[in-house]
């Protein structure tokens, strides 16, 4: 390994243990914070079972049920796409046909 390499390397860990002890703070550049998705908010306006939006939505049964009960938070596509079916619920009929 380069010792530039290196030293970039051992200045990062050093930094993630300021962080963790309090002594410093993260850039803000590299924190990333999301609101919270209601998800079952979004399922039942959408009129569906768990399992049913599971499949329309193309993630397994117990995602959707961590997802309701706050122990997971969607990220990725899955989160686009709650946000999407947040905001035009009536998408959701397309995607139940899609997946037929």
């Amino acid at each position: 390994m380069k010792d530039e390499l290196f030293a970039d390397l051992l200045a990062s860990a050093e930094e993630m243990v300021n962080i963790e002890q309090g002594k410093q703070s993260p850039k803000p550049e590299h924190v990333h914070t999301y609101s919270e998705i209601d998800v079952k908010s979004i399922r039942e306006a959408a009129g569906l079972k768990q399992q049913d939006f599971a499949l329309a939505v193309g993630v397994s049964y117990d995602l959707v049920k961590s997802w309701e009960t706050k122990r997971r938070q969607p990220t990725g596509a899955p989160r686009k796409l709650l946000l999407l079916l947040q905001a035009n619920p009536g998408i959701i009929k397309q995607l139940i046909a899609i997946g037929r």
